[in-house]
């Protein structure tokens, strides 16, 4: 796959030789963001759209998925999910990681950005489960933020995804879309995060990650937003819309 340099991936720890990584940071001049009406109106196109959302991640269960939110750090979803196809195969549980050493995870996964150090995260957790938590991924967000190559971000991933708690992580796809749009404009992704939780009204809580990031994805991409088929264009007060192909 096509190494990118991005921001850093959760708690990952990057060779002594690495540069510093900057934090995502917001243009220093946005509009307003939009009013409670507007951002309902938002979210219930959005929902209108993608009634049942879902990770692009491919995953069995809670474990699979930690441990493939971790891999997801640097690397994009497909790539991800050609790694972790036979390897889940083989290990969908801590205690079958284990068994197949950190040596046979690397290979299945050297496709991957940082791949060595992902290869000993991923080992390194699976012991803690299995010491620490019965070979379960715990539901507490102190318990999932220790471990190796996990954070806030990875966090919150598993807590919406594999335990339908009703958080936002921000990834520079929804820090893109909130500052853009502007839904909950904020200068890092914690500001971001926290600006989103406290306003997203209760009945889209759950899914606005998935949505935000998707339509981060597809639609209000980085360089050529697809405004022109935007579902909430008319209530996005971004002033450089692209317009239609043609």
């Amino acid at each position: 796959m096509t190494r990118r340099k991005q921001a850093a991936p959760d708690k990952i720890t990057a060779p002594a030789t690495a540069g510093l990584v900057k934090p995502l940071t917001a243009r220093a001049k946005t509009p307003e963001p939009v009013d409670a009406a507007t951002l309902r109106e938002i979210f219930a196109r959005l929902s209108a759209a993608n009634p049942e959302p879902r990770s692009d991640l491919e995953y069995r269960n809670p474990y699979t998925l930690l441990v493939a939110v971790v891999l997801s750090a640097q690397a994009t979803d497909r790539s991800v999910n050609l790694a972790t196809a036979p390897l889940f195969a083989k290990a969908d549980h801590p205690a079958a990681m284990l068994a197949l050493g950190e040596e046979t995870v690397r290979h299945h996964i050297r496709t991957i950005g940082l791949f060595n150090t992902k290869a000993k995260n991923v080992i390194a957790l699976s012991r803690i489960l299995i010491e620490e938590h019965g070979g379960e991924v715990p539901r507490a967000r102190e318990h999932l933020e220790v471990l190796p190559g996990v954070g806030k971000k990875t966090a919150s991933v598993v807590l919406n995804v594999a335990f339908g708690e009703p958080t936002i992580a921000v990834d520079t796809h929804i820090f893109r879309v909130s500052n853009r749009v502007p839904l909950a404009p904020g200068s890092t992704t914690d500001k971001v995060q926290a600006g989103l939780e406290a306003i997203v009204p209760e009945p889209y809580r759950l899914n606005a990650h998935h949505w935000l990031i998707l339509h981060g994805r597809y639609v209000c991409k980085a360089r050529k937003p697809e405004c022109w088929r935007c579902p909430i264009a008319d209530l996005c007060r971004y002033p450089d819309k692209t317009p239609g192909p043609g």
